[in-house]
Order: C-alpha cells, then structure tokens, then sequence
C-alpha cells in the first residue's frame, strides 16, 4: 500500500497496486503546473487509487481537451491528472507520495520544450515528445 498527501496534509490517499510507466515530462504545462524544471509521474489504474481524506478538497483544471489536473484547491499541490480518453488509468506526480514508490522515472518526455536554464544530465533516454 501507498499513501499520498498534499503539502497541507488536507488531503490523503491510498493506492493499492502497482505503478507503472515512470517518466520525467518536460512539456510546458507540467513545468507550469509544478513549478519546476519537470514532472517525475507514473500510472495507476483508477480502480488501485482510493482518497482517504479530503477528496473535497481537490479541483481540477483541464489543461487540455479531456486532460484533467486535479489539485488541492487550499496548498495548490498536485495530485492526480484525469484523462476522458483513458478513464481507467490516473497520472500521480511522485512528489506528493509519502513512500517510496518502487519505481524511478526511465526516460524524458517533451525535451523538445524543455526548460532553457535546465540541463539533463542523467543517462535517460530523451524523447522530443511522449513515445508510444
């Protein structure tokens, strides 16, 4: 079992099953959405993700057509993106797990519109875009 929080621990959730498909995206509206240079985020099935408190709390922004960013509406935390295409499966951003989550990110997604002051210097592979 996981368990996630947002920074003001308003609201809390647990996932049952495993994470898959870990990755750093740089694209423009996770750089956006999380302040930073890019997003570290894995899937989970919808079904393995249950909010345990505070599901009240959380808004959502549809950063484009049938994508959803939920977030605590009080601390602005990031934590789960919706999609309309693929409603069996969520986005988590790794940052709001409160345990280690088994996987690490294999590759970078969207280095074509990558943050101009920040260099990749791992050994990941780089994608200019998501790879299928």
């Amino acid at each position: 079992m996981l368990h996630g929080s947002c920074l003001c621990r308003g609201v809390k959730y647990e996932i049952s099953g495993e994470l898959s498909g870990a990755l750093n995206c740089h694209c423009s509206m996770c750089r956006k959405a999380h302040g930073a240079a890019f997003r570290s985020r894995a899937s989970v099935n919808a079904s393995d993700f249950k909010w345990v408190q505070g599901e009240e709390l959380v808004t959502y922004f549809e950063s484009s057509p049938g994508n959803h960013r939920g977030f605590c509406r009080v601390c602005g935390s990031p934590l789960l993106s919706r999609f309309d295409q693929n409603p069996s499966m969520f986005g988590l951003p790794l940052g709001a797990l409160d345990d280690d989550p088994k996987v690490k990110p294999m590759l970078h997604a969207f280095v074509g519109s990558k943050a101009p002051w920040h260099d990749i210097t791992d050994n990941l592979p780089q994608f200019h875009e998501l790879p299928k």
